[in-house]
């Protein structure tokens, strides 16, 4: 009986051991899991997607080799036309002093602030800039701008626009004959209707062709900036977490929850146990009851 006992306590203690080593397993590993998703969450969104009619920025490969004393290239490279962005997230300890570290860079490398926002109290703030860069001096103003703060998530993106550029001086020249047509046939007579028709077609033509003016005059060799996309948000550096931290903690949380599901299952074990007394106590109590009816 007593061999019985010590084997059942035995195999009763092995499962509750595995359960607490379970459970600590589980709260050690999802405590690296944390720390990583949190960190990468912080810096996933890209506030400047969200706006809307931002200056675009365009360069020409023909000035860009002016500027930076190259080679020259043939014709078909000296012509194109590209707009290359730099993304840049960092994270600072030292905001205000960060941000006029920024300003200072731009200010230096010639740079020019085309858009600015700040976010958020003391303490929790963001500064967004949007940076134009001469294209001759891109790379060392990227590189410059990564020292400031700590680096989280940068990329550069280059996308050529020269046959974007092509079909707006193609557009806008369709529309100049259309515009001149039509100022032909308004030196000729007609019917008043018809001329109030050709005057509106005239406005109408003349719109479309100072918004490609405006489309097109991004592209002007005096306008030919690269650009940068700045965040910068504020908070405490971050320190590596020590593995002994990281074993209390588990320790702390298993043993937390562990004494809280055993005490579950103990109470679930106790009302199991007095319900079963009750039905057998009212079995006993109808059996004496149909005796006694007899």
């Amino acid at each position: 009986m007593t061999v019985k006992f010590k084997s059942r306590l035995w195999s009763i203690s092995k499962w509750f051991g595995g359960l607490f080593l379970l459970l600590f397993i589980f709260r050690f590993v999802y405590g690296f899991y944390a720390i990583e998703n949190n960190r990468n969450t912080d810096f996933s969104d890209d506030f400047f997607g969200s706006l809307e009619n931002i200056r675009k920025n365009y360069a020409s490969e023909k000035n860009f080799m002016k500027m930076s004393n190259a080679a020259p290239q043939p014709d078909m490279a000296s012509n194109q036309k590209f707009e290359k962005t730099a993304s840049v997230k960092s994270k600072s300890s030292e905001f205000e002093k960060d941000e006029n570290s920024i300003k200072s860079k731009a200010n230096a490398f010639g740079a020019v602030i085309q858009y600015e926002q700040k976010l958020g109290q003391k303490g929790n703030r963001q500064l967004h800039l949007l940076i134009g860069v001469n294209p001759a001096l891109f790379d060392s103003f990227y590189t410059a701008i990564q020292k400031i703060g700590v680096i989280k998530a940068s990329e550069i993106t280059k996308v050529d626009k020269t046959n974007e550029y092509k079909q707006l001086n193609a557009k806008k020249l369709s529309l100049e004959k259309t515009l001149q047509s039509l100022l032909e046939l308004k030196s000729k007579s007609g019917q008043i209707a018809d001329y109030i028709t050709l005057h509106d077609k005239i406005l109408e033509i003349e719109g479309r062709l100072q918004e490609l003016g405006v489309e097109l005059g991004n592209f002007d060799e005096e306008n030919e900036f690269c650009t940068v996309k700045l965040s910068l948000y504020e908070g405490a550096t971050e320190k590596n977490i020590s593995m002994i931290h990281r074993l209390k903690v588990a320790l702390q949380w298993t043993i937390h929850y562990y004494a809280v599901l055993v005490l579950s299952i103990l109470g679930v074990v106790i009302i199991s146990f007095l319900l079963l007394l009750i039905v057998d106590r009212l079995k006993i109590m109808k059996v004496i009851s149909g005796k006694m009816n007899e």
